[in-house]
């Protein structure tokens, strides 16, 4: 599989070929690949204490050498060059110690920014960016859910069609933009800045109309976001969080109970979109139609209409998912509908919904709601006939 001598650079270029999204460095195994949210080892000897330590040291500069030995963990981004010369896929890396040992993963992000389409994103999520001008925009999953992805692409849509000045402050910066429209600056921290909380202090100085902050990880980087919405900018953020309604109870978590009527207010004046995703396996038949993906979006939408602002306001949140069960109209739709959705789509298997559906009885009612819908469609053609 790998041909040659082992190192780094030959993992990364494999990692197009195998259509892996990580790569682990690890004492003790060999060098481990994610293929559609698998694990999987390649052929090679486990990597010794020695050898671990210095693997990925052709990916560090020597000031972020410098940085990894003075605390222990790093995060960069770095590409690999295509063929011809041109731009390849690029990486995000994170570096840390265990065990008193050099560990990495490693994420490829492909070079181009996708769209919706490529994503295989519902379209509200288009709709989201086209009817929203100002207020806070949050996508949110766990890790490897597509976040960074479903971000490009939002912001790429706004570069293209319309003319902002746009802001990113990332940890690392994945995808890099090229201004069309819309004119950009993409500020790295530990590079260009030393911390979100320093980044967000002087950014409405810096005329933004859009601003986008890779991850909303404490409470200076939360507040700073809320208060850009409330200013009128247009802001997007990430959260790791499992659905909507954790999104809320996440961001309440930064902050001091005496402090959560605050926070409250200013998301239920703020918010315009919640939207959750997680990755599921598709069938091979969709991999082999797209190019090789073998990986599906299921999401759920919040929008921020007047009823979903009463309930944050009033910290009623356990009311959400019936809210969105029943405005499914407005595009808002919950992990279940989207679930039947790909099942009657035939791009998961009703199997792999059930594995990760919230509440399998409801899934499992629903699909047979759509096959009992649609055997009476077929009925009604053959009478017709």
């Amino acid at each position: 599989m790998i041909q040659g001598t082992l190192t780094i650079h030959r993992l990364l270029a494999a990692m197009g070929k195998m259509k892996a999204s990580d790569l682990h460095i690890k004492v003790g195994v060999p060098p481990t690949f994610r293929v559609d949210g698998i694990l999987k080892t390649i052929d090679a000897a486990p990597f010794t204490g020695d050898e671990a330590d210095h693997f990925v040291d052709p990916l560090m500069t020597p000031l972020l050498r410098q940085r990894f030995e003075e605390q222990g963990a790093i995060d960069f981004a770095t590409h690999i060059e295509g063929p011809g010369g041109e731009q390849g896929d690029r990486f995000r890396v994170d570096i840390f110690r265990s065990g008193g040992h050099t560990h990495a993963a490693i994420r490829r992000v492909k070079a181009e920014i996708p769209d919706y389409g490529k994503l295989h994103l519902p379209p509200i999520y288009s709709q989201i960016i086209e009817r929203t001008m100002e207020g806070l925009v949050l996508i949110v999953g766990v890790t490897g859910s597509g976040k960074s992805s479903t971000l490009a692409a939002m912001i790429e849509h706004i570069n293209a069609t319309r003319h902002e000045n746009i802001l990113t402050i990332e940890d690392p910066v994945e995808y890099k933009f090229t201004a069309r429209k819309s004119i950009i600056s993409q500020r790295e921290i530990g590079i260009d800045v030393p911390s979100y909380a320093f980044a967000l202090k002087y950014v409405v100085r810096q005329d933004p109309d859009v601003i986008f902050i890779g991850e909303m990880r404490d409470h200076d980087t939360v507040l700073a976001a809320v208060q850009a919405a409330e200013t009128g900018h247009l802001v997007f953020g990430s959260l790791h969080t499992a659905d909507t309604m954790q999104a809320i109870s996440r961001i309440l978590e930064f902050f001091e109970s005496k402090d959560h009527a605050f926070v409250r207010g200013a998301l239920a004046n703020t918010l315009r979109a919640i939207c959750a995703q997680r990755l599921l396996p598709a069938v091979p038949e969709f991999a082999a139609a797209h190019g090789g993906s073998g990986m599906v979006p299921a999401t759920e939408v919040l929008l921020g209409t007047a009823i979903v602002k009463d309930v944050i306001r009033e910290g009623r949140e356990t009311d959400l998912p019936a809210i969105i069960q029943s405005n499914l109209h407005d595009g808002m739709h919950g992990f279940t509908w989207s679930l039947s959705e790909l099942v009657k789509k035939e791009w998961v298997t009703k199997q792999v919904a059930m594995d990760f559906a919230p509440n399998r009885d409801a899934l499992d009612s629903m699909i047979k709601g759509l096959e009992v819908r649609a055997q009476t469609m077929v009925n009604r053609v053959r009478t017709a006939t």
